[in-house]
């Protein structure tokens, strides 16, 4: 055994127990299968109002259904939409063609309006044909299951929350950013008399100690604020993901919560975007501008948002929502999608943004674009039951 490899194997596996959180990457051998490309997904739990976000200001019913979330200080995009001020940062990205959206997508998921179960089908990567508590992988896993030559490198799922989205039978890494690998003078004793007569372990169960009392697998935690918002947990979990994706990792994912917006939208809002444009920037800047060159982000939800604001200045659990894209790789600079329209007989069931697309779709097309995967793959074994549209073009 490699004592490298059981070292770093021995820090996952340490940071999986319960008082530590986790990140989730995945890598290949020498960039074999999966080749020189990155790829990132973000998970944005709570469902994000993508209407709110990239703001179709040129729909002629839009300001009726949101006058008191209409923002004038959003930045045009394209004439018809406008972009949200919490992501005002982004837009040197969206003038390089290195950030994109899709608006009017969602999954499968219909009328119930679960979080959980929308979050569950998202991550599944399956439609309502497969119930979603019979989904045992997630549609990253069986990405990595179609490939040979992996190795547990390749993939990463990080932060505290699970990750479906990585779980199954490939092998992937998890890391906890939040929590500490020391151990008390106790525990650690304890240790080193049950690896007492395996010098093999023992000499790694104490070298994998020292890296921890180094600092080298967990960052001391500090307290950094952004535009009055907390960002020191964003930024390790961004900065960890990207200094694997510098080295072999290929696949990395982790999620941001803080998206459910019932009330107050407009003071909620604004905090969960700033988290989200950091997360994108200091990505962009722990990864440098070639391996920038070579990535592809996903930022989804398990929904949208109702498309008319409701009594409390909030939005309540919809279906068609946005997708954000950014990183080199991207074609950007581009509204993706078919737009619907609002007016109440174009909703769906008369209160919800109507999806056109299956953001499985888009996701395929990514992993087409990025790995060169065949379309039987992806349709047969990735996203089991999705019928690929015609490529949009996503990737330079």
């Amino acid at each position: 055994m490699d004592r490298r490899q059981f070292l770093q194997g021995l820090g996952c596996s340490l940071a999986a127990y319960p008082l530590m959180t986790t990140v989730t990457l995945a890598g290949s051998d020498g960039g074999r299968p999966l080749g020189d490309h990155r790829l990132v997904v973000m998970i944005l739990r709570g469902a994000m109002d993508g209407l709110d976000v990239v703001q179709p200001q040129g729909d002629a019913h839009y300001a009726a259904l949101r006058p008191t979330l209409l923002n004038p200080q959003s930045t045009d995009l394209d004439g018809f939409f406008r972009l949200h001020p919490g992501l005002g940062d982004l837009m040197p990205l969206w003038g390089a063609g290195q950030l994109g959206f899709v608006h009017a997508t969602s999954t499968p998921y219909r009328d119930k309006r679960s979080h959980f179960a929308g979050q569950d089908m998202l991550e599944a990567g399956t439609g309502m044909d497969v119930p979603i508590r019979q989904a045992k992988d997630g549609w990253l896993n069986r990405l990595l299951q179609s490939q040979t030559g992996l190795t547990s490198e390749t993939a990463y799922a990080i932060g505290r929350e699970a990750m479906p989205l990585l779980a199954g039978a490939a092998a992937v890494r998890n890391w906890a950013p939040e929590t500490t690998l020391l151990l008390s003078p106790q525990a650690r004793l304890l240790f080193e008399r049950v690896y007492h007569d395996d010098p093999l372990f023992q000499q790694a169960a104490l070298e994998a100690m020292e890296l921890a009392d180094a600092g080298d697998l967990n960052a001391a935690p500090t307290r950094k604020v952004k535009g009055g918002v907390k960002v020191d947990d964003v930024e390790r979990l961004v900065d960890y993901a990207a200094g694997r994706l510098r080295q072999d990792t290929r696949i990395a994912a982790f999620s941001l919560s803080g998206w459910d917006s019932h009330r107050g939208q407009a003071a909620g809002l604004p905090k969960a975007l700033t988290r989200l444009q950091h997360a994108i920037l200091r990505l962009q800047t722990g990864l440098g501008p070639e391996v920038w060159g070579k990535t592809v982000l996903l930022a989804m939800t398990e929904f949208g948002r109702t498309a008319r604001e409701n009594g409390t200045a909030g939005t309540d659990h919809g279906t068609g929502g946005a997708m954000l894209m950014a990183g080199g790789a991207l074609r950007g600079g581009k509204v993706y999608g078919q737009w619907p329209g609002l007016a109440e007989a174009d909703l769906y069931a008369r209160r919800d943004l109507m999806p056109t697309s299956d953001v499985r779709d888009w996701a395929a097309q990514t992993l087409r674009g990025l790995y060169g995967l065949e379309r039987a793959v992806l349709e047969g074994s990735v996203f089991p039951g999705l019928q690929m549209g015609s490529d949009p073009g996503l990737l330079l």
